[in-house]
């Protein structure tokens, strides 16, 4: 198929704000109220995402007040003591961070925030630098695509890829993303071909699939001749 596939690239937040790995834990909870997140990249001086500091690391120092450190809670083993005692994002930050690339396509980035519980990811270059940020939301966006800009895409890529010529009887409707296919194929075995392709078109939100197989011709009783002879008048 040649439909065009989008690409977190496509849907990121090219402004990020982020904290370099010496921010103080002041910093962190300033750049967090500022900008309204919960969350940010902890870059190295080549920009390169080293980690991610979150209000969830902040909060054990709140826990902890009061209460004397834990013997070893200064060593950076990421364990709540030691962020208890931490004071900058290198050692308040969870690391390795997870990140995507841009070029990684919106369901690996659903896939990765699903699987670690997390709402935004970095995205990063080849070489780990910060390129911008995906959100739920973001990922969210490719829905917003126009009925009939979806149903264009269907009939040039999946009907005009499926089929040299496409059946005059194929409908295509699309209302508030749901496409509805409706008519006759030549081959019904495609049918439910055509409905997986159309479900992978990007914004589609559900697909109702009500394509037949051709008319079938009634048999003809064997038991008749194919030339039916009169007798002459």
């Amino acid at each position: 198929m040649t439909g065009r596939r989008y690409a977190v690239s496509d849907v990121m937040t090219r402004k990020v704000v982020a904290v370099k790995a010496k921010a103080s834990f002041k910093d962190i909870v300033r750049t967090l109220r500022q900008w309204g997140v919960t969350a940010l990249p902890v870059l190295d001086d080549e920009r390169r995402v080293v980690g991610v500091v979150s209000e969830a690391d902040l909060l054990p120092k709140e826990e902890a007040r009061g209460a004397d450190p834990a013997p070893g809670a200064r060593a950076a083993d990421g364990s709540a003591a030691a962020k208890a005692v931490a004071v900058t994002a290198d050692r308040l930050m969870t690391a390795p961070a997870v990140t995507v690339a841009g070029s990684a396509t919106l369901a690996l980035a659903a896939r990765i925030m699903a699987r670690n519980g997390i709402k935004r990811l970095p995205v990063v270059d080849a070489a780990g630098v910060l390129t911008g940020i995906v959100s739920r939301s973001d990922l969210l966006k490719v829905f917003l695509r126009d009925d009939e800009e979806i149903a264009e895409e269907v009939r040039r890529d999946v009907v005009g890829w499926l089929f040299v010529t496409p059946p005059e009887s194929l409908r295509i409707e699309v209302h508030d993303g749901v496409v509805t296919l409706t008519g006759r194929v030549r081959d019904s075995t495609l049918v439910p071909v055509v409905a997986r392709l159309v479900r992978g078109v990007e914004g589609v939100v559900d697909v109702d699939c009500a394509l037949m197989g051709p008319l079938r011709r009634p048999d003809l009783d064997p038991d008749l001749p194919d030339i039916a002879e009169f007798p002459p008048a």
